[in-house]
């Protein structure tokens, strides 16, 4: 018997507890607290998790208009705007939040639609980039894109304005670093960033800084 164990009895028939028998059942008692405190959120988060076998009633509201639709909880809100709205101005990129492509407004917010769950997106007012448009005519945003040559392929043109748009709401009269910033979520494979900056500046002179 080592001499610490042979102390610690000892100090057990005289204390009724050991220094290391002590520690020992703190660490049981914390761990099983820690263990009962785990199965209790993964119980309350188990029943909040959508019957991924079902279709789930929903009503989005895009671009002003209501609609409502039966979605598997699996569904992007990019999925369902382009394969069952058929609103296609919002790209498929990289599918994991990366480029900015799918890029929407949320309650004017900026949004990544292909990791915004559709029914997470009840609830909010949804504006893509068709929702810009003035009746046939280019918002603001979407003009001045297209005075500054703000694109070369285009294909993230949809995104970048739909980011534009969304900084120009919060920020009528954006500074140079503001722009740099808020525009820094979505990517440009063709490099067109300097006319992409010069054309949220142009819209924000245009709409005259009133953030409409």
């Amino acid at each position: 018997m080592e001499r610490g164990e042979k102390k610690d009895r000892e100090n057990t028939s005289n204390q009724g507890m050991t220094r290391r028998g002590f520690i020992k059942s703190m660490g049981t008692g914390v761990a099983a607290v820690a263990a009962s405190g785990a199965i209790a959120s993964n119980a309350s988060a188990e029943s909040k998790v959508l019957d991924a076998g079902k279709m789930h009633p929903v009503t989005l509201k895009v671009n002003g208009r209501s609609h409502d639709l039966s979605v598997e909880p699996r569904w992007s809100l990019l999925f369902v705007l382009r394969e069952k709205l058929g609103l296609t101005g919002s790209k498929v990129g990289c599918e994991r939040g990366e480029c900015g492509a799918c890029t929407v407004l949320m309650n004017g917010v900026p949004r990544y639609g292909c990791l915004t769950l559709a029914v997470e997106a009840q609830g909010f007012d949804i504006t893509t980039v068709e929702g810009l448009m003035i009746g046939e005519e280019l918002g603001p945003v979407q003009q001045a894109f297209l005075e500054n040559d703000a694109y070369q392929c285009g294909y993230c043109t949809p995104g970048q304005i739909m980011a534009a748009e969304g900084l120009l709401r919060s920020t009528p009269q954006p500074v140079p670093a503001e722009i740099q910033r808020s525009m820094s979520g979505n990517l440009c494979r063709c490099g067109a960033y300097v006319n992409i900056f010069r054309a949220v500046d142009a819209a924000a002179k245009a709409r005259g800084g009133s953030g409409k």
